[in-house]
């Protein structure tokens, strides 16, 4: 088969492919790795990639396919963004402070996946520590967006949303703590996946600063490849806190055919908040929402019922307490260089008092209850993922939205409530604005509820005008 039509396949069309005869494991694993060499150099997204290892751990799948081991993802290739370990790999976090660190053993969705048969195909980009809405650090520089080499593809995980696009590797593990793999994936117009807090186990790896909401993500080009991701993955263990002692993942209920005819879907434009939002982004949106409601099903509008007055800041509260308390000693120490965005947050968390932390978790559980109430009325919720298309990758945000000044997280006001409410949340692309930029339509549903969200996430893929199944060739910049 030509290297190139291995390269554009998505992980279970591959899988069959590999199965069937047709590749072999080592092929697939080598088209891969020309497609790297060919795209990544514009885009800066894949930042380790180790062709031998590579293409051993290949020759391994291709071994145990001719044994008969009936293992789903034998040969599939994937990503791992650069704050999860990988055994024997240095994972850094995009920070000096990491840059030597060598991981002891794989995290255990790297593992799981693995088991499943995929084949590990290179570290990707990330912010320093996975906070912040660009991906550009000290180590590794900037990584840019398959869509226009001149925009970024958002942050944290955007070098696993640029190298999904640009046909790296069919699927990536990434890592979601406040919308940073959906937002990514909506800018690069891909399906990003934030699931249940404790449905995918994290037990082993590095601290994450925003006290147990992030969760592992997935990115893919299709619904099904998350699925079959998740399958994988989505399993019960109590070694992880928020770890689950029985299995509550059914990837078949993801199926969109078994989505109850009278699912009650809620649609709010702007999750009931005085944000601006793009007039293309809410077109496309609008018309995602329409194209539901032809085929058949009943859509309202409706908001989540906020109390007043509340504050809706507080999670960078958290994320800057957290920060703090991992590496503010460091900092004073002046032991690396940080992004000089970092090293302000984490001296903001140090000025930080336990009553503010204590009052940023009250406010958790607040928002907590305000979507227990929203989904005893509704079972899922459809909002955009971002309120702008990708931006100039110089810029921490965009400067406008809406055609207002937009403050420095204006675009990422509607995926942060999931994590703090430990929700499944999960972007899907559905069209393009009149510059040719990936709109994101994010779906959320109550705790668990992962497989319907998939399911009808996978239903508005299928009814979307454009098909984001092939990969994009990078872009040059126009400006």
């Amino acid at each position: 088969m030509d290297p190139n039509r291995i390269a554009d396949a998505d992980a279970l069309t591959l899988a069959r492919c590999i199965r069937g005869g047709e590749v072999g494991a080592v092929e697939a694993f080598d088209a891969v790795a020309a497609r790297i060499a060919q795209r990544n150099p514009a885009l800066n997204a894949v930042v380790r990639f180790d062709a031998e290892r590579g293409r051993a751990e290949a020759r391994q799948a291709q071994q145990r396919l001719d044994d008969g081991d009936p293992a789903p993802l034998l040969g599939v290739p994937f990503t791992v963004k650069d704050n999860l370990w990988v055994e024997g790999q240095v994972v850094s976090q995009g920070s000096r402070r990491f840059e030597r660190f060598v991981a002891p053993q794989d995290a255990f969705a790297v593992q799981r996946l693995r088991r499943a048969g995929a084949v590990f195909a290179g570290i990707t980009n990330c912010s320093e520590f996975a906070c912040k809405g660009v991906t550009t650090n000290k180590i590794f520089g900037v990584t840019r967006n398959p869509y226009g080499l001149h925009l970024t593809p958002g942050g944290s995980s955007g070098g696993a949303a640029a190298a999904v696009a640009a046909g790296l590797a069919p699927i990536a593990l990434c890592t979601d703590g406040g919308g940073s793999t959906r937002r990514p994936a909506a800018h690069a117009g891909v399906v990003g996946m934030k699931p249940s807090a404790g449905l995918v186990p994290h037990p082993t790896g590095f601290a994450e600063p925003l006290f147990g909401n992030a969760v592992i993500g997935q990115m893919a080009r299709r619904v099904a490849d998350v699925v079959a991701m998740l399958d994988a993955i989505a399993v019960p263990s109590l070694a992880d806190p928020q770890g689950l002692p029985v299995a509550l993942w059914n990837g078949a209920d993801a199926d969109p055919a078994r989505l109850p005819a009278g699912v009650r879907i809620a649609f709010s434009p702007r999750l009931g908040l005085d944000v601006p939002v793009d007039d293309e982004v809410a077109a496309s949106v609008e018309a995602a929402v329409a194209r539901l409601e032809r085929a058949g099903h009943r859509v309202v509008r409706a908001d989540p019922p906020w109390p007043a007055g509340f504050d809706h800041g507080f999670p960078m509260v958290l994320q800057h307490a957290g920060l703090a308390a991992l590496h503010g000693d460091a900092l004073r120490r002046a032991e690396w260089e940080p992004d000089p965005d970092i090293a302000q947050q984490i001296e903001a968390g140090l000025r930080l008092s336990g009553a503010d932390v204590a009052a940023a978790l009250f406010a958790r559980d607040a928002l907590y209850a305000c979507f227990t109430r929203f989904f005893a009325q509704h079972d899922l919720l459809l909002t955009p993922t971002t309120p702008c298309t990708a931006w100039p990758w110089s810029q921490p945000g965009p400067s406008t939205i809406g055609g207002q000044a937009a403050g420095p997280r204006g675009h990422a006001v509607f995926t942060p409530q999931a994590n703090h409410c430990f929700l499944p949340a999960c972007t899907v692309p559905v069209g393009l604005d009149s510059a040719g930029l990936p709109v994101g339509l994010q779906i959320v549903g109550p705790r668990f509820s992962d497989a319907r969200v998939l399911a009808l996430a996978a239903r508005i893929e299928a009814s979307c005008p454009h098909d984001f199944s092939r990969p994009v060739q990078p872009v040059a910049a126009t400006v």
